[in-house]
């Protein structure tokens, strides 16, 4: 009777059974990604390196790197640090992709029944889109 290979869905692709065993102890750091929250232009992020993210607004222009250093949490295979409220020396640096991205429009619909008013107002917030370098 032969054995069945079942697929294990994972991010990076399917691997079987077979597979896992061929990594034995080490599959753990091989599925593993580093990641940390970081608070970046007032909001909070949980972020990984290789990650595209859409934060605030910021004063960078295109190409220019980054570092944040508002890191309240990084997990590291396990190991997981937390700060109060921020951890010393630890850093994320960043790569500006785009200065000037539009959001999708809110819009905003007021009205007052029974007395004819209607209004309506459109926003599109401005976006500054970041891709994560290194979490150190």
């Amino acid at each position: 009777m032969q054995s069945q290979i079942f697929d294990m869905t994972v991010e990076h692709g399917k691997i079987s059974l077979r597979e896992l065993t061929l990594y034995g102890p080490d599959f753990k750091s091989f599925l593993y990604k580093m990641y940390a929250i970081v608070d970046i232009a007032g909001q909070q992020f949980k972020v990984e390196a290789g990650n595209e993210i859409f934060v605030n607004r910021l004063a960078a222009k295109k190409d220019e790197s980054v570092e944040f250093n508002k890191v309240l949490l990084i997990d590291a295979e396990g190991a997981v640090k937390i700060g109060a409220p921020y951890i010393d020396g630890a850093v994320v640096k960043a790569t500006v992709l785009d200065d000037d991205v539009k959001a999708k429009k809110v819009l905003v619909f007021k009205k007052i029944r029974r007395k004819g008013f209607q209004k309506l107002n459109g926003h599109r917030q401005k976006l500054t889109k970041i891709k994560i370098d290194a979490i150190a």
